[in-house]
């Protein structure tokens, strides 16, 4: 029999009111699978099996109202149609309504109902529903906080392939909870995660392999999963990238790469990053000495907490590097940096404060404040 001759069949039972053609012909229409691609028809087709009971029609056309395609999205109506399919045993939908609930999508938020929801499709071995029921003991959301549960939860999703368990279960045995701690462990499933592109794991592989965590310390290896990270804009990545490229560690030592994954952590917020930044800029390292530019950096470091940012400013200023002097803020600068602990730090505003008159000294108290106001706001 052709296609075309299946097709005639399929319609004429659908046609007759068969749940199981109207499915059928809705899902050929929904993914241009013997008919064109049509949302409008495939929801047609999907309501009228929905509305006789059919529960993969339901879960299906709660996928077309939860994304809105066919069909105005409408999250009040997705949850009804997941609902439906739901109760009647459909796994997908029972995590797709745990899911929704857990958000607050078109229903009120609730986490027990939630994690009830999860567990049904979880005992029926639904990966993602145990994932994040396992997420949900971890947390104490709508259950008990369990980390023996999670791990046991996380553990069967990870089993399964699910590359957010195989993550979290690293981070369990990497922190012992919920098991034993266990680095060697800790590894293997981050390299399960880590192969599906999820870059905390690679991250977390790069920072065990540099600091020699469950394996001998591996420059090559932290480089080169520190990459992969970075390669994805994870910033703390990038950073300590860059901090290899500089020290020579995982290859040869390049200044200019160093610079070039600082540039990339700083404009993400990292203060380590924009510190080291400034260094470069300062010292020429890497970059074009630019003292005006190092300024710049050592400034948005400085803002957020970073000391040694905060007395290197107050050494430009004190002897106009970059910057006209200015021993006001110079005084300024060296009394943030002072109040975290730094010696040096403390000698120099001590130093600077007697050079100062009492107008000066004023200036430079009421500019120290408003600093640190800025910074505790940041």
């Amino acid at each position: 029999m052709g296609d075309k001759q299946d097709l005639v069949l399929i319609r004429q039972a659908a046609d007759q009111g068969d749940v199981a053609a109207q499915t059928l012909l809705g899902t050929m229409y929904a993914e241009g699978v013997g008919l064109p691609l049509d949302s409008e028809q495939a929801v047609a087709w999907y309501r009228k099996a929905a509305g006789q009971g059919h529960a993969v029609a339901q879960f299906n056309l709660g996928n077309m109202y939860n994304s809105g395609k066919g069909v105005a999205r409408d999250y009040q109506q997705a949850v009804a149609w997941y609902r439906s399919a739901a109760e009647q045993g459909h796994i997908s939908a029972q995590y797709n309504l745990g899911f929704m609930i857990h958000k607050g999508r078109g229903v009120a938020q609730d986490d027990e109902q939630a994690a009830a929801w999860y567990r049904k499709a979880a005992d029926l071995g639904h990966a993602k529903a145990q994932s994040n029921l396992g997420n949900m003991y971890a947390k104490g959301e709508g259950v008990p906080q369990d980390n023996k549960q999670a791990a046991l939860w996380n553990r069967k999703a990870a089993s399964q392939g699910n590359a957010t368990a195989q993550f979290n279960l690293g981070n369990m045995y990497h922190n012992g909870k919920g098991v034993a701690q266990d680095h060697h462990q800790a590894m293997v499933w981050y390299r399960k995660a880590a192969a599906q592109g999820v870059v905390e794991a690679q991250y977390n592989l790069g920072v065990m392999y540099d600091t020699g965590q469950g394996v001998p310390r591996d420059s090559r290896q932290a480089a080169l999963w520190y990459s992969k990270a970075a390669d994805q804009g994870f910033a703390a990545a990038q950073l300590n990238l860059g901090n290899l490229c500089a020290r020579g560690e995982g290859g040869q030592e390049d200044h200019e790469q160093a610079a070039l994954w600082y540039q990339k952590a700083a404009d993400h917020g990292i203060a380590s990053a924009q510190f080291n930044l400034a260094l470069a800029y300062l010292n020429g390292e890497g970059v074009c000495q630019d003292r005006e530019e190092a300024h710049g950096w050592f400034r948005k470091a400085a803002i957020q907490g970073v000391a040694e940012a905060q007395y290197n400013l107050a050494v430009m200023y004190a002897k106009g590097i970059g910057v006209p002097q200015d021993v006001v803020r110079a005084f300024a600068w060296y009394t943030l940096a002072a109040a975290q602990g730094d010696r040096d730090a403390k000698e120099e505003r001590d130093y600077a404060a007697s050079k100062l008159t009492n107008a000066q000294l004023s200036r430079a108290l009421a500019l120290a404040a408003e600093l640190q106001a800025e910074r505790a706001c940041h």
